[in-house]
């Protein structure tokens, strides 16, 4: 198979290539292999926007929560606590 053929289909490298590209740069040997490759996936296609909309609602989600907010219930925290000692307890 051409190397053409093989960034053709191979969804693999290029639903990687999609989540590099949302974390970092890629490469122009890497740009142009994904885009060859999306033109001709429409599930790489697909894949890339659902993608990209759950970096950003992990992104908002992060952003809006304020870390004050988050506490443990002083009750879970105690039987919590007694769970891992009793469990250390066992051997």
């Amino acid at each position: 198979m051409g190397y053409l053929k093989k960034i053709q289909y191979n969804c693999k490298h290029a639903t990687f290539l999609i989540e590099k590209k949302m974390v970092g740069r890629l490469s122009f040997r890497e740009i142009i292999e994904l885009r060859i490759h999306l033109m001709g996936c429409s599930v790489c296609v697909l894949f890339s926007k659902q993608s990209r909309v759950i970096n950003e609602m992990v992104q908002q989600l992060f952003k809006s929560s304020m870390p004050g907010e988050i506490r443990l219930d002083d009750s879970f925290k105690k039987e919590l606590q007694e769970r891992i000692e009793a469990e250390l307890n066992k051997n």
